[in-house]
């Protein structure tokens, strides 16, 4: 998929004709296991496959930690953009997050705003925060 990286898992879903795509990726350079601080970018690229050109107003984030510690995350826009996607385009950015275990996983939803002015939600799939450090045992 254009402007994803070939080797990394990606994660979709599909809400009113907006497709969302994700892929996580541990920074290990800029974290610290030994003081608990694991770091993760992650790159979003959102598609817009319906026939209204759609503005992306505000993000909300859940992030689960390898404890189960839940931290809500809410906002304007990506990146500081609220980016107007018209149909058959799309957007992509990249951020990250911290979290103080090994894994962990996201997920979220967009509000979104088509050329009507009429407001409607869209889904991040959830999606897993994975570093070499999470030792993951299986019964």
């Amino acid at each position: 998929m254009e402007d994803l990286l070939s080797d990394v898992m990606t994660f979709e879903a599909v809400t009113d004709g907006i497709r969302v795509a994700v892929q996580s990726y541990f920074l290990d350079d800029q974290s610290e296991p030994s003081e608990n601080q694991y770091v993760w970018a992650y790159r979003i690229k959102i598609m817009n496959e319906s026939e209204k050109s759609v503005q992306l107003m505000a993000r909300q984030w859940v992030i689960i930690n390898g404890e189960g510690l839940t931290k809500e995350v809410s906002g304007e826009g990506v990146i500081g953009e609220q980016p107007i996607i018209l149909p058959g385009q799309h957007y992509v950015y990249t951020s990250g997050t911290p979290l103080t275990t090994a894994t962990g996983f996201m997920r979220g939803q967009y509000e979104m705003q088509d050329e009507n002015g009429d407001h409607f939600f869209i889904e991040i799939p959830n999606f897993s925060l994975d570093s070499p450090y999470y030792a993951l045992n299986v019964n």
